[in-house]
Parts: C-alpha cells; structure tokens; sequence
C-alpha cells in the first residue's frame, strides 16, 4: 500500500482536480510513563511514533474551508474561519473547526484551505489520532498563512481548541509531544511550566504497542470521570491541581477524604514520582529501573485508578512473563499495552502475544513495532 503522503497526494487531486501546493504531516504519540498526570498539571514521559496523519493542503483566497478524509470518503466538509457553527456533532472535522476557532478567540487570522486528509495513526488505540489531526491541520495553516508559529504555540491552540471549543477535557500533553518529539527520542514534560527535555531511547530497546480489547467509547467516559474525581481532590484541599498535593498532606487527610478521591490522588502523587525517576534511568540507560517503573506504573493504573480489566490484566502478565527485567511493560491510556523491551526478546514477546490474544479475548492482536519519530512538519515533495 502506498504512504500516506501518496494517499493525500492522490485523495487530494481525485477530490479537488489539482495539486496541492504542499503536504504536512504530523506523528501520533505513546504513553511510557506519566499516566493521567498531564491535566493534573504533573509529568510525562512520552514519545512520538513513527505513524503520521498526513495532510495535502492548497491556499486560497478567502475564509473558506473544505477538508476531505480518507477515513470518510465521499463526504467534503466545508467551513469558513471565525464562523464555524455548532461543534457539538460528533464529527472528525470538529478537531479541525476547533483549531480555527482557537485561533479566531485568540485574534489570529488566517487564510481558507482545501485540504486532503489521510493517516495511518490507529483510530481508539490511545495513540492520539486526535492531537496528530490537529496538530498536522495547524502546521498546515502557520506554514500557509505564514503565522510564523511556533511548534508549542500551535500545540497550544490545538489542545484549547480541544478542551474548550469541542468540549473535551484534555491536557497539553498529546498535542506537544506530536508537535515537538524528536527521532529516537522521548520527551519528559512538565505540565505545569511546559518545559520539556529529549532523552535519547535506547538502541538495543524495541518499542511494541499492542491493541486492548476495551472499548474506547467506555474508556473515554471513564477517562472524564477519572479527571472529575482528581478536580475534586483538589478542590478538597483548595488546590488548582493534584500537581501541588504532598503526600504527607494526602495521607494526613485519609479519615475524611472520599476513599476513592484518595487513591486517585495517590495515583497522581505516584505517577509523577515515577515519572521523574523513569526519565533520570532513561537518561542513564538503566533499562531495568526504567523497566520497574513501567511496572509499577501498571499497578498504580490498576488498583489505585481502577482503570485496568481482566484482558489487560492477563495480556500485561504474559508479556511480563517474557520480557522479565530487560525491560517493562503497562497499560497506557486505557487503550493499548505499551513494552519497551530488549531486541533479542522482541520475537519471543510477539510469540507469546499472538498466542495467548486469542483465547483472553477474542480476537486477532494488532502489534505496531513502532520508533520514536520527529514532531509535525512539512514533507518536501
């Protein structure tokens, strides 16, 4: 199958009859450490992946947008800027409505798109397919519009355009990572201050994202009660945010805080410790603490955010099995199973998956042997 740079290429022409002037193209991003910390205002540790949306784009002359998608054919949705209407539908094209109406709020202007669509970012595998359609749609507009943006500016944008105009509780964390990750590497973030610093992955590690079984429509409702329950551990101790909790002050509040405010924010305080640590090991190359952290990461999601199920249980404990201390292994974003393991255990740990996929749930395992990659940019053709 051709890339996707050559699907838009061709989507575009078939759908508008001309070339598109450029293409831009923008990575999704995984997890490794740093779970449900991002809106806390916490740490993550996360890396882009070497899957892209990938946008053919042509400038006009006026306010107008029409925006074609692979994933939907047939259907040209138009808009134009700073009139984009009701983005309450549950449409693709709301991410990108979202970003010019951002960007509209913000005082900005910029000029009309058509604009072809393809991506071979999986769809609800907690991959953010989200944040890598808007982030590429952003490039597309500061390259074109020549806003002279940079990268953490739009992924600014991106991520207000999310939260705010769409409605989506969403922290800054998806957005930077797929606007600003660097090759080979993972980026630990601060949340809070959006500082962030490139750590160099491994050469001898692999790194492996399995599809889960669960439902991304069940984990996105769990997923905003999850961020519910820490707004209101915060607001118990008259934070902003869990970012700002000592675990001393948590523990001496144990006899009147809601059990489950309290292991919530147990999970926070944790993850962002872990978090920290799992970046100085990744900075020493100290796979087997990076790997524990991993692990332990795992365990905090299961019994302190009660987001894990039986499958993923079973699938964690498989891979856990094989890959031992040469690396770790976790749940991440409630969708997918994220390793990062030695090379020479990699065939074993896909043996294993492909094995046992079928007998816990039911259906045929989706293994994406990824690398880190760089953040979005413009492709030359």
């Amino acid at each position: 199958m051709s890339n996707p740079a050559q699907r838009a290429t061709k989507l575009f022409v078939k759908t508008f009859g001309t070339k598109a002037d450029a293409l831009f193209q923008a990575p999704g991003r995984v997890i490794l450490v740093g779970e449900h910390t991002d809106y806390n205002e916490g740490f993550v540790l996360a890396a882009a992946i070497n899957s892209h949306t990938v946008i053919a784009a042509k400038r006009r002359d006026d306010l107008r947008f029409r925006a074609v998608s692979e994933r939907f054919p047939g259907q040209i949705m138009e808009w134009q800027f700073g009139t984009e209407g009701d983005l309450n539908a549950d449409e693709w094209v709301n991410y990108l409505k979202g970003f010019t109406q951002a960007m509209a709020f913000s005082g900005l202007q910029a000029k009309g798109l058509d604009l072809a669509v393809v991506s071979n970012v999986p769809m609800g595998a907690g991959l953010s397919s989200s944040a890598a359609l808007e982030i590429a749609f952003g490039t597309a507009l500061n390259d074109t519009s020549q806003l002279h943006l940079s990268p953490m500016a739009i992924a600014q944008l991106a991520q207000r355009g999310e939260s705010r105009m769409l409605g989506y509780p969403c922290g800054i964390m998806d957005q930077m990572v797929s606007a600003m990750g660097e090759t080979d590497c993972a980026l630990v973030i601060d949340c809070l201050d959006l500082d962030s610093e490139a750590l160099q992955i491994p050469d001898s590690l692999s790194l492996m994202i399995i599809s889960s079984p669960l439902d991304p429509g069940a984990m996105a409702a769990a997923y905003r009660q999850r961020r519910e329950e820490c707004q209101q551990a915060a607001d118990f101790f008259g934070l902003d945010s869990l970012r700002h909790l000592e675990q001393a002050e948590l523990e001496s509040a144990k006899a009147k805080l809601d059990p489950t405010l309290l292991r919530r924010a147990r999970h926070v305080i944790s993850e962002n410790q872990r978090t920290q640590s799992a970046g100085r090991a990744l900075e020493r190359g100290d796979i087997r603490r990076l790997g524990m952290l991993m692990n332990q990461s795992h365990a905090s999601l299961r019994d302190d955010f009660e987001l894990s199920q039986p499958e993923i249980e079973s699938l964690v404990q498989v891979m856990s099995e094989v890959i031992g201390d040469r690396g770790g292994v976790r749940m991440t974003d409630g969708c997918c199973i994220v390793a990062l393991v030695e090379h020479e255990l990699t065939d074993a740990v896909v043996q294993a998956v492909e094995q046992q996929y079928r007998a816990l749930t039911g259906g045929e395992p989706h293994i994406y042997m990824c690398a880190a990659a760089t953040g979005a940019g413009r492709i030359d053709a």
